[in-house]
């Protein structure tokens, strides 16, 4: 098992009810096998998760990106802007 650190900002943080949240997962999960498991543990993420931005230890990461023991991992909704 490896533990990962979840922060969500903006209005992730209000849909998921948490700033943060550790999870104990299995090794080799990638930030889509992350998003199934957010899903599953906060349903209010549905409409969010498919378009979130995602960082890993402070590098933006795709959902092919496999996670390591102890990454960090934040969630940003998309920007627009004008």
């Amino acid at each position: 098992m490896m533990n990962v650190k979840v922060l969500f900002f903006a209005n992730l943080r209000e849909r998921a009810g948490s700033r943060q949240v550790e999870l104990d997962l299995a090794p080799d999960v990638t930030v889509a096998g992350l998003k199934k498991i957010l899903l599953e543990k906060f349903p209010a993420l549905k409409d969010y998760l498919p378009t979130v931005l995602v960082a890993v230890d402070r590098e933006y990461a795709f959902d092919d990106t496999v996670l390591s023991d102890g990454a960090e991992v934040a969630l940003f909704p998309p920007v627009s802007g004008g």
